[in-house]
């Protein structure tokens, strides 16, 4: 059975990965369309309400559905380039267009479990103490204030993660025998690094609405379109 061989091991990862992915994104996007405009009019009970009972709930199924996502990933591209060869596969038009997708993707990850993680235990904590009669501890407000810059950074690199691992397979792009890939990881390297640091020591900025985060998103995605496509003909 094809499925049993290593093609349908391929298959599966793949499969896996688009589930996941489904999962862990669509939590992206409830976090930062639906539950932040509901908590910026709720009042204080209700607040506490969701911080204490749904975002741990939430954050569950969207951590995993993050981390796995990652493993997946990370499985059928290491398995790929066994399977056809590294050189063979990653110095191609495919290989450009994952490889770009991947380095965003796997920042969301990282995001997700070293930034978002860490800073909403400290807030769902905080939130525990206040409904037992305690006080709220000291830094939970400026540690959610860090994790929602890291979770609309996420957002803001999905649009374009999502661009190009759909650009892998159904939008060439001008690889020839003379591209110079270190060109190419040079510029997408300094957008992402640019955009990484605003998340972890930087500012909303234009990512304060959500309106302003998918505007950018979808600006961002034709900045790095634009970059990898020049600096492939360079």
């Amino acid at each position: 059975m094809t499925l049993f061989s290593l093609d349908g091991l391929m298959f599966i990862l793949r499969w896996l990965h688009f589930f996941f992915g489904v999962m862990w994104i669509g939590y992206l996007y409830y976090f930062n369309f639906t539950q932040g405009a509901f908590m910026a009019e709720a009042d204080a009970a209700s607040k506490s309400g969701v911080l204490q009972k749904l975002v741990p709930r939430a954050l569950y199924w969207f951590r995993w559905g993050a981390m796995w996502t990652f493993v997946t990933g990370l499985s059928y591209l290491l398995l790929r380039g066994h399977q056809a060869g590294s050189m063979l596969v990653y110095s191609s038009s495919w290989g450009v267009a994952i490889l770009t997708g991947a380095l965003f993707g796997i920042t969301m990850w990282a995001n997700v479990w070293f930034i978002i993680w860490p800073h909403q235990q400290v807030v769902i904590a905080s939130a525990k103490q206040v409904a037992a009669g305690g006080a709220a501890i000291p830094d939970a407000a400026a540690r959610g204030a860090k994790s929602t810059l890291a979770s609309r950074t996420n957002t803001l690199f999905s649009i374009p993660m999502l661009f190009f691992m759909g650009a892998a397979s159904h939008l060439p792009l001008p690889v020839t025998a003379d591209t110079n890939f270190g060109v190419v990881a040079a510029v997408v390297g300094v957008i992402w690094a640019v955009l990484e640091f605003n998340a972890i020591k930087g500012k909303l900025g234009p990512m304060t609405t959500v309106k302003g985060v998918i505007t950018s998103g979808f600006v961002l995605t034709l900045i790095l379109y634009v970059a990898v496509e020049a600096s492939l003909r360079v």
